[in-house]
């Protein structure tokens, strides 16, 4: 059986499904807007909250002040959304002059804060240069009713402030702090995203009929990526601060805080990384163990403030004599360690006695005091397979002693005579308390 359709009944069904798609229309229209406003409310309550959370964050610990900036700056741009939220009720004047001027700040003082955290000085002039470009903008009669060129130049001033932040967590890239490069990835990616906003509207293909539609799915994308970055650069920024505080105190626990040089715990477990390198691929190694001479009396004389200077020179001087790839530590008072790695006797001993002549000669004159402090220095040496700390420290020991023993101011190496002597020299004291 045939089944045929009347002109009128085709355009009937036509009718009803035109009447239908544009229902499913104002349905989704009504969706979208009602999912910015919900966002728009959300974004706020995040702002002030995670705020509140680094502000809390900061009183805790008062040290990192670029805590206290980035608070704030969630702070401000939570009174910003709010200004933003009054459009149509207030004047354009309080709901778009001055709520994108908040805005501006608020990144400004993200900005401030990440110049802070890596110990540079606040730029007060900059910090409201946003502001103030966009409020003389404002007063201009040619761009006060274009507003697709207002919006390029809100998001260029954003895109600035984003991309100076990230830059300066770049310039203190040498601290190594992990959390920091996601925060410069993010950074500069949200950057880019609000500098494209307004060139990404003229360049999708929308229709006057449709426009409404896509716009509220344009700014519900856009709403979502901004609260989403939001949540993210906080808890990121939390979590460089807290990494920098982690990272001192393990900095403080491995170095001398007199010297600036490695202590005794920092030393033995860069020597004993160097050991299990060494495993892999033996290479004559030397340990030199430095004792000052007669600093117990340089105290007495003269004082433990110049001691403590003497104790800076000494270090200055070694550095200079020792090589970068050296291991320099300080074992404890006047006591101090040095490992040469891939060096031989020889030149391991022409190491130990530059230190002791140049250090010899820094101190002849200290502050206007003839300390003329000098060193003795123990030398051993290893060309074996496997690299005994503690044992070729317990050898330069031995050679530091003879070096005492024999005049100071000497650098003496732990050689196989040296060994016997000290063997015999043992067994003769263990007979003199047996007898």
């Amino acid at each position: 059986m045939t089944f045929t359709t009347s002109y009128p009944a085709r355009a009937m069904v036509r009718d009803k499904r035109v009447m239908s798609l544009r229902r499913g229309r104002a349905r989704v229209s009504a969706v979208m807007k009602l999912d910015v406003n919900t966002l728009f409310m959300v974004t706020i309550y995040v702002e002030a909250i995670l705020g509140l959370l680094l502000l809390f964050a900061w009183a805790q610990n008062m040290a990192i002040r670029a805590v206290c900036w980035w608070g704030f700056a969630h702070m401000i741009r939570a009174a910003s959304i709010v200004l933003f939220g009054l459009y149509g009720s207030a004047p354009d004047l309080i709901t778009i002059d001055l709520a994108n001027a908040m805005l501006f700040t608020a990144f400004a003082a993200t900005w401030t804060g990440a110049r802070v955290f890596d110990g540079r000085p606040v730029e007060s002039v900059y910090l409201v240069t946003g502001a103030v470009l966009w409020l003389l903008i404002c007063r201009l009669p040619v761009l006060s009713n274009a507003v697709d060129l207002r919006a390029l130049v809100a998001s260029g001033i954003i895109t600035a402030y984003t991309w100076l932040t990230a830059y300066e967590f770049w310039r203190g890239r040498s601290e190594q702090l992990v959390s920091r490069w996601p925060a410069i990835i993010m950074l500069f990616a949200h950057g880019a995203l609000f500098l494209l906003r307004t060139p990404l509207v003229k360049l999708l293909p929308w229709t006057q009929r449709n426009a409404d539609i896509f716009a509220s799915v344009w700014l519900t994308v856009l709403s979502f990526e901004a609260l989403l970055f939001t949540i993210s650069i906080a808890f990121i920024l939390l979590a460089m601060a807290k990494e920098r505080t982690e990272l001192r105190h393990r900095t403080a626990a491995m170095v001398d805080p007199l010297t600036g040089i490695a202590n005794r715990r920092a030393f033995l477990a860069d020597a004993a990384t160097l050991a299990k390198r060494h495993k892999g691929s033996p290479k004559p190694s030397s340990m030199l163990l430095i004792d000052l001479d007669n600093f117990k009396s340089i105290n007495d004389t003269f004082g433990h403030a110049l001691g403590d200077r003497v104790l800076e020179i000494f270090t200055a001087t070694a550095r200079e004599a020792l090589r970068p790839s050296d291991l320099f530590g300080r074992l404890g008072g006047e006591e101090f360690a040095a490992l040469l790695y891939e060096t031989g006797n020889a030149e391991s001993m022409a190491i130990a006695e530059r230190v002791r002549a140049s250090f010899a000669a820094a101190t002849s004159d200290v502050d206007g005091d003839a300390v003329s402090a000098t060193v003795s220095i123990g030398v051993a040496h290893c060309d074996g397979a496997v690299l005994e700390v503690p044992e070729l420290l317990a050898q330069a020991d031995r050679a530091l002693y003879f070096a005492k023993e024999r005049g100071r101011n000497r650098v003496e190496v732990a050689s196989l005579d040296l060994l016997r002597a000290a063997a015999a020299r043992k067994l003769t004291v263990v007979a003199k308390s047996a007898a």
